[in-house]
């Protein structure tokens, strides 16, 4: 099971880091660079917490300290993640207007206020983690955040073709996240909910290569 999972999640990190590097590397335009800049923040925000714990797996050490402060930091950069995937939305769909405009002030206060609930001293995160109570507080803004952008994705799926399923994969990120940051303190075989997450997330990085390649092959 431990070679299993230390496997995948060293490929995913690979994956998201150089999909980001390549990306950025070849951008041509805003929407390039957003992408580029979504794709690393997963894979290096994500690192903090999954290399501490595939060294965990074959290193007699005590790893509680940096589980915890790998937790609180990929909790931060999966919010700023979501953050880029709302203005990635308004590059490539052209959305300019007011209610798109009220719709990043929404998601930029509820970013604000999860940064915030993450690193209150009450999550406890160096040792061990403080319960269902403050995973609730914590979480409860990021959920609206990843209803929001499943919502807007999904009104306009249909009109661009790279992008048609984003909403779909954000939606099951968000599902197989859900039980696992709520319920995992006292259910821990929930966390192999991570795996298909993960998934969700290696499925949303092909989406923005294939659209930065048809971006590369239009110009």
């Amino acid at each position: 099971m431990r070679y299993g999972e230390s496997t995948f999640d060293i490929l995913y990190l690979l994956f998201a880091v150089i999909t980001g590097i390549v990306i950025l590397v070849r951008r041509k335009e805003k929407t390039d660079t957003i992408m580029g800049l979504a794709a690393l923040t997963l894979g290096v925000g994500d690192s903090f917490h999954l290399v501490p714990r595939v060294l965990n797996y074959f290193i007699d050490y005590d790893f509680t300290f940096s589980l915890g402060l790998g937790k609180l930091v990929t909790s931060i950069t999966m919010t700023a993640f979501y953050v880029l995937m709302f203005h990635l939305y308004r590059h490539v769909y052209g959305k300019d207007d007011q209610a798109t405009s009220n719709v990043g002030i929404s998601i930029t206060g509820l970013a604000f206020l999860r940064v915030i609930l993450c690193i209150h001293p009450k999550n406890l995160w160096f040792t061990g983690g403080s319960g269902m109570l403050w995973a609730f507080l914590r979480n409860a803004p990021f959920i609206v955040i990843g209803a929001i952008t499943v919502v807007i994705y999904l009104r306009v799926r249909r009109e661009d073709k790279f992008f048609a399923r984003m909403w779909l994969y954000i939606a099951l990120s968000f599902i197989f996240y859900i039980p696992v940051a709520l319920f995992a303190s006292v259910l821990p075989i929930l966390g192999m909910l991570m795996l298909p997450k993960t998934i969700c997330y290696v499925l949303m990085l092909v989406c923005f290569l294939r659209k930065q390649n048809s971006m590369l092959q239009a110009s």
